[in-house]
């Protein structure tokens, strides 16, 4: 069966991408597009600005040292019990990123207002943080329904697309995200919605059953999928591989340095996965 809307490859995903796009990321263990990452950096995007729903991890990093983002907006960004992600912390240093600190509530929030089309949202819970003096986009007025009542104002976020890898898409371009509920979100509030790589194409309908429809992405929302086996590598996909744990604490080790990222670049990004293990 022809499936016109399957690009051959995360190459092809990549080549989606301008200099300059707004693209929303989510947590390492979600279902990261670590396979579009890659094809990201070897086709050298730059001035991205990234979107981190509400966290992110290796795939933030990776990008970072690359080069590849100008502004990062996120409430973290984290390896866990990994390591340190040293090229953040390096360009952060460095000044070469500009950063947009946030909480998670209030990328989520933000993000809801994108997904639903306003131009932004009310919060309380930042009110008399340090935070807010360093986001001079986040308005404090006083509730219009109320008397004394200070109320912040976050500008909805809406990148130009939403990065996800998820289990398989259906016949028809929709995509299995299950309980992965953050990619609705990411896809829904995205002006082009969705690339997505996927681990297959299976030949069903996922809007022909209650069960499976319930954790689909309709394909009204992807812009553009192509299958990428293990395409979160090193990072895990919830029901069909785990975390390379000693991939990525290698990653740790060698992107310590810029001369050890840059290895780690030629061997696991330039040279491709295959040529290096």
């Amino acid at each position: 069966m022809s499936h016109d809307w399957l690009l051959g490859s995360a190459e092809e995903i990549a080549a989606r991408i301008p200099n300059g796009a707004k693209l929303a990321i989510g947590v390492d263990n979600i279902g990261v597009a670590m396979e579009t990452t890659r094809a990201m950096i070897r086709r050298g995007v730059r001035d991205l600005h990234l979107v981190c729903v509400p966290i992110a991890g290796l795939q933030a990093d990776l990008l970072i040292g690359a080069g590849c983002v100008a502004t990062l907006e996120t409430s973290a960004i984290t390896f866990g019990e990994y390591g340190v992600p040293y090229r953040f912390q390096d360009a952060l240093k460095s000044g070469a990123l500009k950063m947009m600190d946030a909480t998670c509530p209030a990328i989520y929030a933000a993000m809801e207002a994108g997904r639903k089309d306003i131009p932004f949202i009310p919060l309380r819970g930042l009110l008399g943080s340090d935070l807010v003096a360093h986001r001079p986009d986040w308005k404090t007025i006083d509730n219009p329904f109320g008397k004394d009542d200070p109320i912040l104002l976050l500008p909805a976020i809406r990148p130009d697309y939403a990065l996800i890898h998820a289990p398989y898409a259906d016949r028809n371009g929709n995509i299995f995200i299950g309980r992965r509920r953050d990619f609705a979100l990411m896809a829904q509030a995205a002006k082009h919605g969705a690339l997505v790589t996927v681990e297959e194409v299976r030949e069903v309908d996922l809007m022909d059953s209650e069960v499976t429809a319930a954790g689909a992405l309709p394909a009204i929302y992807v812009e553009a999928a192509a299958v990428a086996e293990d395409g979160a590598w090193p990072l895990g996909l919830d029901g069909h591989y785990a975390i390379d744990e000693a991939h990525f604490r290698r990653y740790g080790e060698l992107a310590r340095t810029a001369d050890g990222f840059g290895r780690y670049l030629d061997a696991f990004v330039h040279q491709r996965r295959q040529a290096a293990e």
